[in-house]
């Protein structure tokens, strides 16, 4: 009941915000803009929980107003009233670069080994592995590290977007939808741009261009030097369609992944359950004009049956694309791998690897690797009222496949899973399972979350198991109320043979202490360079492991208050959905998470010598 009370101000809020400013305009604010008598203005509606709005407008006074509007419509009103959007702050002029010293773009000709981290994986195979070369950082280096400056993401509860960088020139995306270009040296601003809703994945950028989605289901195209927008299209009609990931850029074409939030509305009785199918996209990275768009199953979702409070069922549905689409060169296919389904009857691409035609996107083959995990909101109910006959275990994945070489010509996709398990598939046998391997327990918030890391011989898996033990009342959260979390469940990072799936090693977490709102689990995305791999975790450090032995080599809590070069209040937190970024002689790392009972904060942090 706690998961429930939490999803529904979370997902209803958050999520549905997106369409629902244009429907309170077009059907409420006549009335609670300008309110006369006994009618509540705006500011009202705001105090009041989703639930009650809800109600009011399906069975209660404003009942005969909502008429005509459709399930997903009352939800996203229900969003757009009851959760403000992020509030965007303009930076002070001081915060911005000298206008003489322009920011230099490198061209394509130049190697991306050199003072670059230009995706979310590092390269095409998302290996999230920076060689010595381009990271410019060793083991030796790590206890010299200092903080070198630290940059303020607006008002917001969790610092999501992980940087790119090129040359002297960084970008980051913000929740409250602003894109920001800084100075990779000094975090002076160039430029910023914003985008109509939350930028929560790393850009990419190629030629002198930056690309990036946001949770309204819009890809953009900008230029890296001046921050013009150069193209904008939207990728899916569907109201809870949105881009969480980046994008996979290769010959000029865009390959972006769409997700959604529809999951998190069965809670609701009355909805009708579900139509959203996940997809990936490819789009002419010059023009943005639509070149192939492939859902991740097959059939349209149709009419199943009808649930106990008479709300229409539909499916199949879900399969989300959450993570970053991997390229293999030598077959010319993409991999992605997806969510679990939404609704019954569930399919055999869901919680699978699929891989697609670079060229058509025809879907080539797929591996499930746990199959009929249809799961919804519905399910945390008590009533469970839509939740799927299925009722899978939500064992999705949440991070990208990774392509390595084994030698003598063979090759493996490893990556682990919500379940606990990390896998290695045969990608010349359309699959093929080579072996498993159990790293945690498992769970909706268990397993491995948003991304593994490979150097030339292990795989490097870190455990989230975060356990939620229940809700208290807090004014100072945005939704009145926060999660708590056990300090002593979760967490752990392994080492696994790429070959063989063999524990080479694991780490222990450390304990959390006397901190509070403090968890050991470590959700966020791992980074390894020669000799050190580094894994966030929810306690606020970042930890640095030697990869022969996993003993920390350097330990860093990020939770704490920062002056920021931009002058925005700033703090550090948990560190979850973005991951370590080493490159050119400095280290940045995102902190602060609060979505998950986490530690919440809005702060960009540079490390250097």
């Amino acid at each position: 009941m706690l998961r429930t009370l939490f999803l529904l101000a979370l997902g209803i809020g958050v999520a549905c915000a997106q369409d629902g400013a244009v429907l309170y305009k077009t059907h409420c604010a006549q009335c609670h803009d300008a309110p006369a008598g006994r009618v509540p203005p705006f500011s009202a509606l705001r105090d009041m929980s989703p639930m009650k709005v809800l109600v009011s407008l399906e069975s209660g006074v404003m009942k005969a107003q909502a008429e005509g509007l459709s399930s997903a419509d009352r939800h996203a009103l229900v969003g757009y009233i009851t959760y403000p959007a992020p509030k965007v702050t303009p930076a002070p002029a001081s915060a911005f670069c000298d206008a003489s010293a322009p920011p230099r773009i490198r061209t394509a000709t130049v190697r991306e080994s050199v003072s670059q981290w230009i995706r979310w994986g590092v390269d095409l195979q998302n290996t999230r592995f920076q060689n010595a070369a381009a990271a410019g950082l060793t083991a030796a280096d790590l206890p010299k590290l200092k903080l070198k400056w630290a940059f303020g993401l607006g008002e917001t509860s969790a610092a999501r977007a992980q940087p790119s960088i090129d040359g002297r020139q960084l970008f980051v995306g913000s929740e409250a939808g602003t894109v920001y270009s800084l100075d990779a040296r000094t975090g002076c601003i160039y430029w910023t741009f914003q985008a109509e809703g939350s930028v929560t994945a790393a850009p990419s950028i190629a030629s002198g261009s930056l690309y990036f989605g946001d949770q309204r289901a819009n890809a953009y195209a900008l230029d890296a030097s001046t921050g013009k927008l150069q193209w904008k299209v939207h990728l899916d009609d569907h109201f809870a369609a949105r881009v969480t990931a980046a994008s996979l850029l290769y010959k000029n074409v865009l390959y972006v992944p769409i997700a959604s939030f529809e999951e998190v509305l069965p809670l609701s009785p009355s909805y009708e359950c579900c139509t959203f199918r996940g997809s990936l996209v490819a789009l002419n990275a010059r023009t943005g004009e639509r070149i192939w768009k492939s859902y991740t199953i097959v059939q349209a979702p149709q009419p199943t049956k009808v649930s106990k409070s008479k709300a229409q069922l539909r499916g199949p549905s879900g399969a989300s694309i959450w993570s970053a689409p991997t390229l293999d060169e030598e077959r010319d296919v993409i991999y992605v791998a997806t969510g679990n389904n939404y609704s019954d009857p569930p399919t055999e691409t869901s919680d699978a690897v699929l891989a697609l035609s670079r060229k058509t996107g025809e879907i080539l083959w797929s591996k499930q690797l746990t199959p009929k995990d249809a799961d919804n909101s519905g399910c945390s109910s008590p009533f469970k009222t839509n939740c799927p006959d299925s009722n899978g275990p939500d064992f999705d994945f949440g991070q990208s496949p990774i392509l390595v070489s084994l030698g003598h010509g063979r090759r493996a996709l490893v990556i682990g899973q919500k379940s606990g398990m990390a896998h290695g598939l045969d990608p010349d046998r359309q699959g093929e399972i080579l072996w498993q391997t159990r790293v945690g327990q498992g769970g909706s918030l268990g397993g491995s979350q948003w991304g593994s890391a490979a150097d030339h011989d292990n795989m490097y898996v870190a455990v989230s198991d975060l356990k939620i033990t229940g809700i208290v009342l807090d004014k100072t959260a945005a939704e009145g109320y926060r999660l708590t979390v056990n300090p002593k469940q979760g967490g752990g990072l392994f080492a696994l043979k790429l070959g063989t799936g063999e524990k080479v090693w694991s780490a222990t977490p450390p304990p959390c202490g006397d901190r509070k709102r403090c968890s050991p689990a470590q959700s966020a995305p791992v980074t390894v360079i020669p000799g050190v791999v580094f894994s966030g975790s929810l306690d606020g450090h970042l930890r640095a492991y030697s990869t022969a032995t996993g003993e920390v080599v350097w330990d860093m809590d990020t939770s704490r208050e920062y002056d920021t070069v931009n002058g925005q209040k700033a703090r550090g937190g948990s560190l979850d959905a973005a991951g370590a970024v080493i490159v050119g002689g400095m280290l940045y790392v995102n902190s602060g998470y609060g979505q998950w009972g986490g530690m919440p904060g809005n702060v960009l942090l540079a490390f250097s010598k």
